[in-house]
């Protein structure tokens, strides 16, 4: 399991929009290996963050 990822949100409420868009950003820069990604592959990124 890695250790850098972190628990997002409180699991006693529902999650907000933010704390789903927070953990779908984070997942992604997790699985692609870029904090932040090339201006040519933004649009890529951004896309996989709001498919999420």
């Amino acid at each position: 399991m890695c250790r850098s990822i972190k628990q997002l949100r409180l699991p006693d409420r529902p999650a907000t929009e933010e704390e789903i868009h927070a953990a779908a950003l984070q997942f992604v820069r997790k699985i692609s290996g870029f904090r932040q990604p090339s201006r040519r592959n933004a649009a890529a990124f951004d896309a996989a963050v709001t498919d999420i």
